[in-house]
C-alpha cells in the first residue's frame, strides 16, 4: 500500500526537522537563517518528493540539501552577515552556559569550515565518512583527514581555555 505524498513528507518532516535545525544551527549561527534553512530545504523536498533515486537515503538526502541551499545563500549574502559581525556564539543565551561548554563552542566556531563542517555533519547528523563526503562532494580520505585535525584542533583549544581560566582564577 502507498502512503499518500503529503503522508511520506510529513514522515520526513518528524524524522528529520530536529536534526537539520540543529546542522542549519551551526551552519549559519542565527536562529532564523537556520529556520530559514530548513524551511527551504523541505520546500525543495517537497518538489523532489517523488524521485525514485532518493528514497532509500532520505537523511542523506536533505543533509545534502541543506548544506547546497546553505552555500547558496552563503555566496548571496556573505558581505551583508560580514557587516552584521554575526559569530556562533551570538546567540549564546539559548545554549548551555557552563564554562566548558562555552570553550567547546568557541572552540569549535574557530575551526576551519572544512574541518567544522565534517565535524558537524558527524555529531550531529550521524553520518560515516563516506556520506559526509557525499554530502561535502568530496573524497573519504579528505573527510577522514579534516575529521582528524579537527578533533586535534578542538583537544588543544579547549585546554588552552581550561588552562587560561585556571590561570586568571589564581591570578585575581
Amino acid at each position: 500500500m502507498h502512503k499518500s505524498r503529503q503522508a511520506r513528507f510529513g514522515l520526513l518532516i518528524e524524522a528529520y526537522a530536529a536534526d537539520l535545525y540543529r546542522y542549519a544551527a551551526w551552519l549559519c549561527s542565527d536562529r532564523a537563517m537556520a529556520e530559514d534553512l530548513v524551511q527551504e530545504t523541505f520546500m525543495r523536498a517537497w518538489h523532489s518528493l517523488d524521485s525514485s533515486k532518493h528514497k532509500g537515503a532520505a537523511k542523506f538526502w536533505l543533509f545534502r540539501m541543506l548544506q547546497r541551499e546553505h552555500a547558496r545563500q552563503s555566496n548571496r549574502s556573505q558581505a551583508q552577515r560580514a557587516e552584521m559581525g554575526e559569530g556562533v556564539l551570538a546567540d549564546v543565551g539559548r545554549y548551555d552556559g557552563n564554562a566548558e561548554a562555552v570553550d567547546l563552542r568557541r572552540a569549535l566556531a574557530a575551526l576551519p569550515p572544512e574541518h567544522r563542517e565534517p565535524l558537524v555533519l558527524q555529531v550531529i547528523g550521524g553520518f560515516s565518512c563516506e556520506e559526509i563526503a557525499g554530502i561535502l562532494d568530496t573524497a573519504s580520505s579528505d573527510v577522514i583527514s579534516h575529521l582528524f585535525r579537527a578533533r586535534k584542533q578542538l583537544r588543544e583549544a579547549v585546554s588552552n581555555e581550561r588552562l587560561d581560566r585556571a590561570n586568571n582564577k589564581v591570578m585575581a
